[in-house]
Formats: C-alpha cells, structure tokens, sequence
C-alpha cells in the first residue's frame, strides 16, 4: 500500500473504525436502557443465547474476546442484576460456570426487538449490513493474520 500517507486523522482506517465503535456503543445503548444493560453485558447475552447452555467465563470470553480480568467483573454485576448465575465448581473452585436465569431467558425476544426497532432507524438494507459486517470481519482477519505473523517474529 504505497500510497498510504497519514495526513489526516479523518483517513485513517484505525480511526473511522474507532469512531464508529464509539458511535455504534453509544447507539446500543439507547436500546439497551431500558432493560439496564451495557453494550457488553448484551454480547454477553448474545452468546449465552445462542449456545443455550451453561458456559464457563473462558469460553464466553473466547467467543467475545474478553479476558477473565475483564469478563468476572462484568458477571458479578449481570449476577447482582439476576441476568446470569455463576456456579463454581466444587473441584476446582477456579472454575466458573455461567448460565441464564429465568429473567435473562424470557427477556430475549424484548431485548433483541428492541436492538431490531434501533437498528431499523439507519438508513442501510439488510443486505448492506451483511456487507459492512463482512467488510470489518476481513479487515480484523487480515489484521489477526499479520499480528499472528509479527509475534512470531518477535518471539
């Protein structure tokens, strides 16, 4: 990419996609208020959602890419709000099983329409959106590609 030249903050990749993070946050959690989540507590429940079943905090924090320091926080508090239960294993209290309880299992439908009803406000098809997302899964690929190769390196 020779023609690369940073001028302009307004042209960096790196900063149009941290401005849109921030935005897209911002945007969430709009939708998220009435239900008294944070945008992480809300993946948080994607996943557990989706594989409908009790997780432990390293797998969650896999599918987030969130490291235990960050993710047990965010649990205790999802935990004290009766989202999640936390089970620790009575073998190795290390480990940490995470699961629905009754409130965050009947609050999918209200909570995922009303990210839908937020997400219907912007001006993009669906089909649109499919390409936007596919288009920063590539860019974090590529970027995941040449970190895995610049560790090498390193090591």
């Amino acid at each position: 990419m020779k023609e690369y030249k940073p001028d302009h903050i307004e042209d960096e990749l790196c900063f149009a996609i941290y401005s849109a993070q921030k935005f897209y946050t911002k945007f969430y959690s709009q939708a998220l208020k009435e239900f008294k989540l944070t945008y992480p507590q809300y993946l948080t429940l994607l996943v557990l959602w989706e594989e409908q079943r009790p997780m432990m905090i390293k797998e969650i924090g896999a599918r987030l890419k969130l490291d235990t320091g960050t993710l047990t926080p965010l649990l205790k508090r999802m935990e004290k709000d009766e989202w999640v239960n936390r089970t620790h294993v009575p073998e190795d209290g290390r480990k940490v099983y995470i699961e629905l309880t009754k409130k965050g299992k009947a609050s999918e439908t209200k909570i995922k329409n009303s990210v839908k009803t937020c997400l219907d406000s912007i001006d993009m098809t669906y089909p649109e959106y499919q390409d936007s997302v596919n288009a920063v899964k590539e860019i974090g690929q590529k970027i995941k590609k040449v970190d895995e190769t610049l560790e090498d390196l390193y090591e």
